[in-house]
């Protein structure tokens, strides 16, 4: 069997992937709305991109987010109409956002702390891009699956993926 400083420490093993690399494996494709839409135009939106949230965009600048939750909360429960209601009127106007640097590790955090499933990435002053909580867990699971895979290695004597990714 090998030495163990042949293997690297868990943190090399689990990488701390930055966002950047999250929207790598994302389509390009940003969804978003005008402030001034419908909630309805905002709910067609998201069921016809499969999406939970959309970003709130006016003068190319991102306002705010809309999300499946806000219809629910700020649409259904108080008997308002999703043909009548703006997406201003129920978008979060305070965003909470990541940039390309951000680590898989913090997103998860801001997303537990602040109890959000959607993180827009902006570059500058530009929305980029969006990581939802499905992209962190999925990410995650292949990170483990790759930890998992090393340790086995190691476990038998074989020697380690020389990818160094999942």
């Amino acid at each position: 069997m090998s030495s163990t400083s042949s293997y690297p420490p868990t943190a090399e093993v689990l990488p701390n992937l930055p966002t950047r690399d999250l929207l790598r494996q994302k389509p390009q494709r940003i969804w978003s709305i005008e402030p001034e839409a419908t909630v309805y135009r905002a709910i067609e939106l998201m069921a016809e991109a499969r999406v939970g949230a959309l970003l709130v965009i006016k003068d190319n600048k991102l306002v705010g987010i809309v999300s499946e939750r806000d219809y629910a909360r700020k649409v259904i429960l108080v008997g308002r109409s999703s043909h009548s209601t703006s997406v201003e009127a129920i978008m979060t106007r305070t965003v909470v956002t990541v940039t390309l640097e951000t680590s898989l590790q913090s997103c998860m955090q801001l997303m537990t702390s602040h109890r959000i499933r959607h993180l827009p990435v902006i570059e500058g002053d530009q929305a980029i891009g969006i990581v939802s909580i499905g992209d962190v867990v999925r990410e995650t699971l292949n990170q483990q699956r790759h930890a998992l895979d090393e340790l086995q290695r190691y476990v038998s004597g074989e020697p380690r993926s020389l990818s160094g990714a999942p």
